[in-house]
């Protein structure tokens, strides 16, 4: 297996944004190539993706039910910075005097899109920095970026393996391949993977069951390695009024300590290679 390319500040800052704004979706060429025109879920394993979207979808469909009819209607997913000002302005007064139905609602919805790979998580990350503050805002998105990450693997348990095999056939042999070198190890290189855009999180999520990652790895990496990201997320929805573009999240600096952190991470798997190889 060749060793993967380095990669530049430039094309880094690209990958991480590109799966920010996507949730994780893959739009390379590769991605992109032309593959097979049949549909890779048969009948039963399209009802039951069928199935799950409607029953989480009717839940939450239930939840905005016990909302104020006049805060109901002014709900909308954001899909700008200007979208998510409009949301905060409409949504900071029942925050702050109805907060456990709120937080209800708000976790509902972001578990739902991260389950659902719908893209948007960056925006509900700002939104909890906006009306939440820095710590409880991290608390929000970390819980929720993991519990909606964990519905995803085991969505994918159930129906993903001819999907991911469908869209991504090398990338899946490429990730196969380095999470068997590195059983030993494998919680450190996962923490290296969420911390750094190496991988987009959308493929992390769908291929680690098919690639026989341990759920309590999964887990445990995702629910730490997902920490310095949203960090800067929530951060940066406390200047919300201030943030022009989502390119202004992410800095060179930012990236750097990135992938310092993802290094220290994965710096006991190097170590322990170096070891065998000498």
């Amino acid at each position: 297996m060749p060793a993967p390319r380095s990669v530049t500040a430039v094309d880094t800052g690209r990958l991480l944004l590109r799966d920010l704004e996507n949730n994780g979706e893959d739009d390379s060429p590769a991605a992109k190539k032309p593959k097979s025109e049949k549909f890779p879920l048969n009948t039963c394993e399209f009802a039951a993706a069928v199935a799950v979207f409607f029953l989480f979808a009717t839940g939450l469909f239930c939840i905005y039910l016990t909302m104020p009819a006049s805060e109901f209607g002014r709900i909308k997913l954001p899909r700008t910075l200007s979208d998510l000002r409009l949301l905060k302005e409409n949504l900071s007064a029942y925050a702050s005097n109805h907060p456990a139905p709120f937080i209800l609602g708000y976790c509902s919805t972001y578990i739902f899109m991260q389950t659902f790979m719908i893209p948007g998580t960056i925006f509900m990350s700002l939104l909890a920095g906006a009306l939440f503050g820095v710590v409880r805002g991290i608390l929000l998105v970390v819980f929720n970026a993991t519990a909606g990450a964990s519905s995803c693997f085991f969505l994918s348990k159930l129906i993903g393996r001819p999907l991911v095999s469908w869209l991504w056939p090398e990338k899946l042999r490429f990730f196969q391949a380095e999470v068997s070198k590195r059983r030993d190890r494998l919680l450190n290189y996962m923490l290296f993977l969420r911390i750094t855009p190496t991988l987009p999180n959308l493929f992390i999520n769908l291929a680690s069951p098919i690639v026989d990652v341990p759920f309590h790895i999964f887990f445990l990496a995702t629910l730490i390695g997902l920490i310095p990201a949203s960090y800067i997320t929530v951060r940066a929805g406390l200047a919300l009024g201030d943030l022009k573009s989502l390119k202004d999240l992410y800095d060179f600096k930012t990236f750097s300590v990135l992938f310092l952190i993802g290094f220290v991470a994965i710096c006991p798997t190097l170590l322990k290679r170096k070891r065998v190889y000498e």
